[in-house]
């Protein structure tokens, strides 16, 4: 297994597409994960730090895991079939739950624990991003300027929000 970080969610263009974007720890591989919008709005509050006024899913989920006396201690994901990546949330006892990897992930950042991917994941669905240079294609700068209004609307979500 290999530790991977959040780098964050975008969307992808031109379909609209939200995907929550990995990164190796160590290494410079990515590993993009097309996710629901509810799931990408749930990891993107996290990332920003924003606590809704009544729980949201993922929440719920790790309010109940510790009203039982357990903790979630890492998320795994475990594989990739036909595009589709599945992941496990593994507790302090050693119980592992299957889980689609997006709800796996906006669990372990409420769960403050690490996220590792098989080496099979990375190996199958990673891949390396260039840097941004001056010879860059202007359909790039067009997914570059739609990222960016989509983290503007990011940033003007407020818990309220979803209380309605």
């Amino acid at each position: 297994m290999i530790q991977v970080q959040i780098v964050g969610v975008r969307i992808e263009m031109p379909s609209n597409q939200p995907l929550v974007l990995l990164k190796e720890s160590l290494g410079e591989r990515h590993i993009p994960i097309w996710i629901g919008a509810s799931e990408a709005t749930a990891i993107a509050l996290a990332e920003q730090g924003v606590v809704p006024p009544r729980p949201l899913t993922h929440d719920l989920l790790c309010g109940v895991v510790i009203a039982l006396g357990h903790r979630v201690i890492r998320v795994n994901l475990t594989k990739v079939e036909d595009g589709i990546f599945y992941a496990e949330l593994v507790f302090e006892d050693g119980t592992t739950v299957g889980s689609r990897a997006s709800d796996a992930i906006a669990v372990a950042q409420r769960a403050d624990c690490s996220i590792w991917a098989a080496e099979s994941v990375i190996e199958e669905a990673g891949v390396i991003i260039a840097d941004h240079d001056d010879d860059a294609d202007p359909e790039d700068d067009a997914k570059e300027r739609q990222v960016r209004q989509f983290r503007e609307f990011l940033d003007e979500v407020e818990p309220e929000d979803f209380d309605k």
